[in-house]
C-alpha cells in the first residue's frame, strides 16, 4: 500500500519533523481552530458552479448568473453573511469576469488531484485538492480561492513544496506542466501569482526522500525549534521545548503499523 503524502504533510515536516511524527506517524490529534467557515464554503461552491455549469455560448455570463448560483448556496447563512457574500461576488465579477472577453472554460473545477512518486524504492501516493485549473498558452494555472480577510503567504520554502507536489500530479494527469499557482483572495480582490518550475519538483523529491529514509531506517524525527514552537499543538510532549514533557497518550498509534509498498 502506497504511503499517502500531501502538501500539508510536507509543509508540516519542513517546519518540524517531530511534529510530523507526532501527528502523522503516531496519530496524535491536534486541537482544531474552527472559525465561521460557512461564508467561505458558500463562496467556493458558488464559484465552482458558476464556472462549471455556464454554457459558454456567450462571451461572458451576466452578473445575474453569479447571483443565481449564490442563491443556491447561501440559504444557511445569516442575513449579514448573505449581504457580505453578495458584495464579494459583485466585486469578483467586476474584476475578473466583466473585463474578460471571452471568459475561458476551465480545464477542471473543484476536485481532487492524485499522482504517484517513487523515492528510494518506496511508493508515495500524492493527493490534493484544487478550486480551478485553467489553460495558459504554455501550460496550466492552478487557482486557489482564499476567503481570509487579509493576504497571508506561507514561507517561500513551504509554497515551493505545495507547487512542486501539484507540478508532479498535474503533469502525470494532464501531460502538461504547471506554470503558475494563483492565490485569489476573494475579500480583497488581490491575486498573487507564484511561478512554478521543475526546481519545485526537485525540492519535493528531496523532502520525500528524507521522509522515506526515516521510515525505512527508523530514524529519529528530530525537533526543529523556533517561533513555530509557541503555537505547536504538540509542544507539551517535546523535550526540545519542555524541561519535563508530558508522556504520550496511552492510545498513541504505533508507527510500525505504517506499511510501505516497494516499487518492484
Amino acid at each position: 500500500m502506497a504511503y499517502q503524502i500531501s502538501a500539508t504533510k510536507l509543509q508540516t515536516y519542513h517546519r518540524c519533523p517531530q511534529a510530523y511524527y507526532f501527528r502523522y506517524e503516531l496519530g496524535l490529534k491536534a486541537p482544531g481552530f474552527f472559525g465561521n467557515a460557512a461564508l467561505g464554503t458558500a463562496l467556493h461552491q458558488t464559484l465552482a458552479k458558476a464556472y462549471r455549469d455556464w454554457d459558454y455560448l456567450k462571451p461572458i455570463p451576466p452578473d445575474t448568473w453569479f447571483n443565481s448560483c449564490w442563491q443556491q448556496y447561501s440559504g444557511n447563512l445569516s442575513p449579514s453573511q448573505v449581504e457580505e457574500g453578495l458584495e464579494i461576488l459583485t466585486n469578483y465579477y467586476q474584476q475578473f469576469i466583466a473585463g474578460e472577453t471571452p471568459i475561458a472554460r476551465p480545464l477542471a473545477v473543484e476536485g481532487k488531484i492524485q499522482g504517484r512518486l517513487v523515492v528510494n524504492e518506496l511508493e508515495f501516493k500524492i493527493s490534493g485538492r484544487y478550486d480551478r485549473i485553467d489553460y495558459l498558452e504554455d501550460g496550466l494555472e492552478l487557482i486557489d480561492y482564499k476567503s481570509s480577510k487579509e493576504v497571508k503567504l506561507l514561507p517561500e520554502e513551504e509554497i515551493d513544496l505545495q507547487i512542486g507536489l501539484y507540478y508532479i500530479a498535474l503533469e502525470q494527469k494532464y501531460h502538461s506542466c504547471l506554470q503558475q499557482l494563483s492565490l485569489l483572495y476573494l475579500r480583497t480582490g488581490e491575486k498573487v501569482v507564484l511561478e512554478a518550475s521543475s526546481s519545485c519538483q526537485q525540492k519535493v523529491e528531496a523532502v520525500v526522500g528524507e521522509i522515506a529514509w526515516k521510515l525505512r531506517n527508523d530514524e529519529l524525527w528530530e525537533a526543529h525549534t523556533g517561533e513555530q514552537c509557541e503555537i505547536c499543538s504538540y509542544k507539551r510532549y517535546c523535550a526540545a521545548v519542555e524541561d519535563n514533557p508530558e508522556p504520550l497518550p496511552c492510545n498513541t498509534r504505533a508507527s510500525e503499523q505504517i506499511q510501505l509498498a516497494l516499487n518492484i
